[in-house]
């Protein structure tokens, strides 16, 4: 049986880490303070719905660096995959790799799913919106990939 961490409630403050980029890099997410970030979690680089919405946030990048905001895309592949999946369709943020599924815990995100009549853990495709401040300002659950980007760009317009 497995246990349940609920996802971090609107105004909770972020839970802090520090994982590997797609560069090999460690980023902490406390070290981004004093800008709005935009955490994206998706189960596996080059599939057909994480690409789509990978490469809306790519699109939507200079928007969100307009509002001062990071976007991060967090799964459980490893830097190597990241790498060649952020080169492949020209990824212009960093891809962070929770390979122990550590962070998608911390975030309630990582959970009993099914298909094809298998139950099996993953990642549920889930967006975080994270203020300057730390805390958590707009969750997004159980994400659909099309159109996804330009609801949390306007989530994060509305930071201000």
């Amino acid at each position: 049986m497995t246990t349940t961490i609920e996802v971090p409630a609107v105004g909770a403050l972020a839970p802090d880490f520090t994982l590997l980029t797609d560069a090999g890099a460690p980023l902490t997410l406390s070290a981004l303070r004093g800008r709005a970030v935009v955490l994206f979690f998706y189960p596996k680089d080059d599939t057909a719905s994480c690409t789509v919405e990978a490469c809306e946030f790519r699109d939507l990048l200079p928007r969100f660096e307009g509002l001062d905001a990071v976007v991060l895309g967090v799964s459980p592949d490893p830097v190597k995959s990241h790498a060649k999946f952020r080169a492949k369709y020209q990824l212009t943020y960093p891809l962070l790799a929770d390979v122990e599924h550590a962070v998608a815990e911390s975030y309630g995100v990582w959970r009993e799913k099914q298909l094809y009549g298998r139950r099996y853990m993953g990642v549920v495709r889930s967006t975080f919106v994270i203020d300057a401040e730390g805390r958590v300002a707009h969750v997004f659950e159980n994400v659909k990939s099309a159109g996804h980007a330009e609801r949390v760009a306007e989530a994060v317009a509305g930071l201000g």
